[in-house]
């Protein structure tokens, strides 16, 4: 068992290798407390996680969210959360929360020519109105926000792109980490976490890892994956990363979330991931099975009297059929989005739940070839 000795206020501790895989088995500790990891983080894009309450995401076994830096800047503002004590006591979460950089969103509002060294000019998609955000921007607004983990500013280049693109993309994260380290408040409450970038050029990935884990910081995630790229050149680009970052620190791969995703990731290594895609889906109906995918607007279940999935715990799968979903579904009713999108999350919850103890029993290779055999993924 090693545990990070650390001057930052987030701490990783290794507490098993499973010989089958390779995959860690960890704790990462923050201000408002711990988790063990890999775990999948539920995303509340604007304070809130889309139709679940904090009461409901404890339930299912959330210990920690993600928030975005972009939507709370430009509403409510970052100086309401502020004065309001901060998002935990805003949103009224007693647990861990991740802020996002703003950057994701930003440059999908910007043209190509705004994207300056100084930061991105763009417009809000809320009323139009002009914004620059920068390094130093990004970084004062989290720090507003008082979130446990904080990401640097990056420029994640799209797929696909030259590598001149994804190279010049990669530098620039480069000096913009060294200009949120500087302009940083928090340090003693707030951990900051620096993204590697490159593309998929596996020389530039490695450049990326070398440069971004030579700041000493508290963490460190993998940027610009998982936006469209096949799945192995994806797995591809993870395997040139991770033995260039901190077997002392937490590893986190950013914006991934489908089942397969998470147990490769895993595999190598990623402590940490989010994604929206649980509340997305569920919000058109589709959930989430050991079966795979079903969707329960679809007319096969308008009798289906039994639940999403008998073998599932989660509050929807104990009380509710799946033709009662799709009545509700069909007639419009929050509760049926609800319903799915609860499902998802716990479903991605246990999930992890099912990885860590697959680590530790040291079979967690056996566990993805019999979860994705059942899913209909086929095995790797």
């Amino acid at each position: 068992m090693t545990q990070m000795k650390s001057k930052y206020p987030v701490q990783y501790e290794l507490i098993h290798v499973c010989k089958q895989s390779g995959a860690r088995l960890g704790r990462v500790t923050t201000p408002h407390g711990s988790f063990l990891t890999p775990e999948f983080m539920p995303v509340g894009t604007q304070g809130t996680v889309k139709g679940m309450s904090p009461d409901e995401l404890e339930q299912m076994g959330a210990n920690i969210i993600l928030s975005n830096t972009y939507h709370l800047w430009m509403r409510p503002g970052s100086d309401i959360v502020r004065e309001a004590g901060g998002l935990h006591r805003f949103m009224n979460w007693k647990k861990s929360i991740l802020t996002d950089s703003g950057g994701f969103q930003v440059f999908s509002l910007a043209l190509p020519k705004n994207i300056k060294e100084e930061g991105v000019f763009f417009k809000s998609h809320i009323d139009g109105s002009a914004h620059l955000l920068t390094a130093e921007k990004s970084i004062s607004v989290q720090n507003d926000l008082g979130s446990d983990v904080m990401m640097a500013f990056d420029e994640c280049a799209p797929y696909p792109c030259t590598y001149d693109y994804a190279q010049k993309a990669s530098d620039r994260t480069t000096r913009w980490l060294e200009r949120c380290v500087k302009a940083h408040q928090n340090p003693n409450t707030q951990a900051l976490f620096g993204i590697i970038q490159g593309g998929v050029y596996p020389d530039l990935r490695v450049q990326s890892a070398k440069e971004i884990t030579s700041f000493d910081l508290p963490g460190y995630a993998i940027g610009g994956l998982s936006v469209g790229e096949p799945g192995d050149l994806m797995y591809r680009m993870l395997d040139e990363t991770i033995p260039y970052m901190p077997s002392a620190k937490p590893r986190y791969l950013m914006g991934v979330g489908t089942p397969d995703y998470l147990i490769e990731g895993a595999i190598r290594g990623v402590d940490m991931f989010d994604c929206v895609l649980p509340t997305r889906i569920g919000r058109n109906g589709t959930v989430l099975t050991r079966n795979g995918r079903l969707i329960v607007r679809d007319a096969s279940c308008a009798r289906q009297y039994f639940p999403i999935e008998e073998e599932c715990d989660c509050y929807a799968c104990r009380n509710y059929t799946r033709a009662y979903i799709r009545h509700l579904l069909k007639a419009k009713e929050i509760f049926g989005l609800r319903l799915c999108s609860y499902h998802n999350l716990h479903f991605l919850l246990k999930l992890m739940k099912d990885v860590r103890q697959a680590i530790s029993d040291d079979r967690l290779l056996d566990f993805r070839d019999e979860f994705f055999e059942r899913f209909g993924y086929g095995t790797k």
